[in-house]
């Protein structure tokens, strides 16, 4: 089957992804899921074009990014990305696994602030 926003390889390697997520993806993974606010509608490592962010909600255009310390080194991969996801229409916010671990609700303010704030943009 031919998936309109990535390659078949892609797709069965965000289904790879899903299985084995890190502590702090199945930390915010909860919290998201809970809290179903704005009926944002995120989903686990969606593939996008080359790409496979860790979370999406993709009626509100909105990508989460869960950073470990490999990220550091990476920073030039990481800007082409949130560069191509930006492209096609999608903001993304970055947290690292440390703010997720130890200030999930600070992480959640920001990401509902950001959900709140397009619905305002809608009305």
């Amino acid at each position: 089957m031919r998936h309109k926003r990535t390659t078949p390889a892609l797709f069965h390697r965000a289904k790879e992804l899903r299985r084995k997520m890190t502590p702090a993806e199945i930390k915010l993974w909860a919290y998201l899921r809970a809290h179903r606010a704005n009926d944002a509608g995120f989903r686990r490592q969606h593939a996008i074009g080359p790409y496979i962010p860790d979370f999406c909600a993709p009626r509100r255009k909105l990508i989460i990014e869960v950073d470990g310390s490999q990220h550091l080194d990476q920073t030039e991969y990481d800007a082409e990305r949130t560069t191509y996801l930006e492209h096609h229409g999608y903001r993304v916010l970055r947290f690292f696994n440390g703010d997720i671990m130890n200030d999930i609700n600070g992480v959640m303010g920001v990401i509902l602030e950001e959900l709140g704030d397009e619905s305002n943009k809608e009305n």
